[in-house]
């Protein structure tokens, strides 16, 4: 071969296997959105028993088509702290059978007949039409979901074309005799088995090499004994994908790439020198006979079909190896409590957006709940002051801060990939919300301090005016209780009730200052008395106003919109039956008792 062959060979090999990595990829993205985070949430759910989070590892890695997109959706997982490593050691070991299947999709292009029918099913016919039908898709239609469709069926004709073009590329190879000579020594199980090793390594994809090679067995003769140690050697090369994701990792994420490694090299030494003792005894005959892309196929699932069942039972065994290595201190377990919550925002969830957002509403949800505990305490306080309670509200509101700070960021990383229409309003409506539930958190703090000043000068309401404040208080709670379920639920009627109650609490915080105002120009009341309950009236009508905002925010992403100025002057021109009936309940049941003076 001259050298314009040699480089026409060598660049449409690339080609090839660059459109069918990226394929994958696309492929692999476009599966993974259109299940809309739920693979995951699902996931994080069901791996309490061993054999379901093996069979869901199974499931999870045929259907995103890479089980390094699996592992290292694990490796996240894990380190936000939602799977344990002894759920997650069995999804991996589930993954590695579930990749197998990729090497079945592509032995389709190995058919062959002068049946018309049976050449259907080969990729070279149907993939044009598929992607015609994506490319329509993906272009002209509105809807996510759709769109998502288009761009499996695109990834997925890319990456038969890739596997097409590498074929063609390398069929003049057949002829060559030194490339045969090369090709022999992969019948030498250590070469070969390095040479899968560090071939996965570069392309980090397993199913790429067997690709290859699958690619190769179209146009050359390669025999088992070629084919056999580079498809185990695979298996441990494609560990360096989930080992460069856990780098940025905490502890166990770290440990999780481990387990990843140590199956998979146990998994591989173990069959390597069995097999090869075995033939050494034996002498097995079929591994001079030429090896079919079915026959790769085959090799790589019975590998995993005999390994995974049979180390499920001891997978503590790996969990162990990765807590020997990677050992527990007290830092890391100080580290883990002060974090808690947070560690659900992993930098790995942002390449699903719709996962990415749901961990990040559930962190938002964790927050809500956090500054209802905070503002449940303050209230306490006013009657009967603790100084330890004092020291949870404070606690509470300095975690609420630390919660938003990293909440804000993590949505702004969300926001800069794509989104579809609903998740935009969704994403919209937490960073709102999230500001709202941290201003509540800082009134809660507000209302700490009064009552601790109170208590240091020994000042105290009226009897009338705590009987006042008592039902002022109990109007706030139940706000705050609504706008937390509403929040968590995306409950519209529950959001719905909120305002009226607002409403309510504006007009209880006029009654209670002009009841002030009379008792101080009889001498029931002192100044001092008068500014602590302005400042908690004051905190508590602003709390009912976010409670607002965040019940708007809840109503409009029902409506796919948000517009919260908009909307409640929309509203208050169109006062409905049900509105009135709900501001008339609330006032009756929250009327504060009558006086005489």
């Amino acid at each position: 071969m001259d050298f314009q062959e040699v480089f026409t060979l060598i660049a449409g090999l690339v080609g090839g296997l660059a459109m069918f990595l990226y394929g994958m990829n696309v492929m692999s993205g476009g599966l993974t959105k259109a299940a809309g985070g739920k693979l995951e949430a699902v996931l994080a759910r069901v791996t309490e028993h061993k054999f379901i989070a093996y069979l869901f590892g199974v499931g999870v890695t045929a259907l995103v088509q890479s089980s390094s997109a699996s592992t290292v959706m694990v490796v996240g997982l894990v380190n936000s702290g939602i799977m344990t490593l002894k759920q997650a050691v069995n999804v991996i070991l589930g993954a590695n059978l579930g990749t197998t299947f990729t090497a079945w999709l592509l032995s389709l292009n190995a058919i062959s007949s002068d049946n018309f029918i049976i050449n259907l099913l080969k990729p070279k016919s149907f993939t044009p039409f598929l992607a015609l039908i994506g490319i329509a898709l993906y272009m002209f239609s509105r809807n996510d979901k759709k769109k998502n469709i288009g761009t499996i069926l695109l990834g997925f004709s890319v990456l038969m074309f890739g596997m097409s073009s590498m074929s063609d590329a390398v069929s003049p190879l057949k002829d060559v005799d030194s490339f045969k000579a090369v090709l022999t020594t992969f019948s030498n199980p250590l070469i070969g088995f390095l040479v899968g090793i560090l071939f996965t390594m570069v392309i980090q994809s397993s199913a790429g090499t067997i690709g290859v090679l699958q690619a190769l067995s179209l146009s050359v003769v390669v025999t088992y004994g070629m084919a056999i140690p580079v498809v185990v050697g695979a298996e441990v090369g494609t560990c360096i994908t989930a080992i460069l994701s856990s780098l940025g990792a905490n502890k166990n994420g770290k440990r999780t790439a481990l387990m990843h490694l140590y199956f998979n090299v146990i998994k591989a030494v173990a069959f390597m020198v069995i097999f090869y003792t075995l033939h050494t005894l034996i002498g097995f005959t079929f591994m001079e006979d030429k090896i079919g892309m079915a026959g790769i196929a085959a090799i790589h699932t019975l590998i995993n079909l005999v390994a995974t069942p049979l180390m499920l039972p001891f997978s503590d065994i790996l969990v162990n190896m990765a807590l020997t290595t990677i050992s527990i201190d007290e830092r890391e377990k100080k580290e883990q409590e002060e974090s808690e919550g947070i560690r659900t925002l992993d930098p790995r969830f942002l390449s699903n957006p719709s996962f990415a957002l749901e961990q990040a509403r559930q962190a938002a949800v964790d927050m809500a709940n956090m500054s209802k505990d905070a503002l449940d305490k303050a209230i306490g306080l006013i009657d009967t002051f603790d100084p330890e309670i004092a020291q949870d509200v404070d606690y509470l509101e300095r975690k609420v801060d630390s919660y938003e700070d990293h909440l804000g960021t993590y949505l702004m990383q969300i926001n800069a990939h794509h989104l579809g229409v609903r998740d935009s309003h969704t994403l919209s409506v937490l960073l709102h919300c999230i500001t709202d539930y941290e201003r509540i958190s800082d009134h809660a703090l507000n209302i700490m301090q009064r009552a601790s000043e109170m208590n240091e000068n020994k000042r105290e309401f009226s009897p009338k005016a705590q009987t006042e404040m008592q039902v002022f208080s109990a109007a706030v709670k139940e706000i705050m209780n609504l706008s937390v379920m509403a929040f968590e639920s995306q409950d519209v009627t529950l959001a719905k009730m909120i305002e009226p109650l607002e409403e309510t609490i504006d007009g209880i915080q006029k009654e209670v200052k002009r009841r002030h105002v009379r008792r101080l120009r009889k001498g029931k009341c002192t100044i001092e008395q008068g500014f602590d309950l302005s400042d908690i009236g004051t905190d508590y009508e602003r709390i009912s106003d976010h409670c607002s905002n965040i019940a708007v925010g809840i109503i409009e992403a029902d409506n796919d919109a948000y517009d919260a100025h908009g909307y409640i002057e929309q509203l208050r021109v169109d006062r409905g039956a049900e509105f009135e009936k709900q501001v008339d309940f609330y006032q009756n049941k929250y009327m504060l008792p009558a006086v005489k003076y």
